[in-house]
């Protein structure tokens, strides 16, 4: 994934020409999250403005395809090296629209969910595990957002089941921390798996980086293989040091 250049400060937005598709992406993405939060997000330039210094800048599409997108949550727009949560999302449906739109809402209810939980901090959005708790991520206050899920055939939601059921965070957990996470700002892990005709799929992704061995580690749980059809699930999750420092955000 990619992006171009930022500016240091969150100034007035340069009137560069908006493709169709882009600008139908950025409306899409404050739709979404202002349904979500309640608070006002306002297209701008390339990127959605929410409260304070928080946005979502739209990156460079580096798929071209009509359903892909590239999204980037900046909890401060005055420090976006540090607190930026890369992602990509790639919907379907009958139209170049309707796949966007699948895209954008796939991506807030859970990579939108986990970050709005994280600013507003209210349970309203997403699900808390303390640093201590087995079920979350060693060292980390982890908040994961919704699981959504997509597929074929007759057991195309049982990926999704099996997901919603599991903790996720402790099957890549070790894999994340023997690497080591690249930073004590909050960090975004976004989690793609399942099966399509026999040939299974496992994706772990920190800060929009593909980490191949919470990858493995994913691809051995024991998640529902249909023997025919498909079944895929997509979840995201955001850790948080215990030394940075926020207050709760009016999302």
């Amino acid at each position: 994934m990619g992006w171009g250049p930022w500016r240091k400060k969150d100034g007035p937005v340069a009137n560069e020409p908006i493709e169709p598709k882009e600008s139908l992406a950025l409306r899409l993405v404050a739709e979404r999250l202002g349904g979500l939060g309640g608070a006002a997000w306002e297209v701008a330039g390339d990127r959605v403005r929410g409260p304070r210094r928080v946005a979502v800048v739209l990156g460079h599409d580096h798929e071209g395809s009509e359903g892909h997108v590239d999204l980037t949550f900046v909890l401060d727009t005055d420090r976006p090296e540090q607190t930026s949560l890369p992602d990509c999302v790639s919907g379907f449906g009958p139209t170049p629209e309707a796949k966007l739109e699948r895209a954008v809402q796939m991506w807030a209810t859970t990579t939108g969910a986990a970050v709005l939980e994280m600013l507003g901090q209210r349970g309203r959005h997403g699900a808390h595990f303390p640093a201590q708790d087995p079920d979350g991520f060693p060292g980390r206050h982890a908040i994961q957002g919704g699981i959504v899920g997509w597929g074929a055939g007759p057991e195309h939601s049982s990926v999704q089941r099996w997901a919603a059921d599991r903790a996720l965070l402790p099957l890549i957990a070790p894999a994340l921390t023997a690497d080591g996470l690249p930073r004590q700002e909050p960090i975004g892990v976004k989690l793609f798996f399942g099966t399509f005709h026999g040939k299974d799929t496992a994706e772990v992704r920190v800060n929009g980086c593909t980490s191949e061995a919470a990858s493995a580690a994913l691809l051995t749980a024991d998640w529902p293989r249909p023997p025919s059809g498909g079944s895929y699930a997509r979840t995201y999750a955001v850790l948080v040091h215990p030394s940075w420092p926020f207050a709760p955000l009016p999302v």
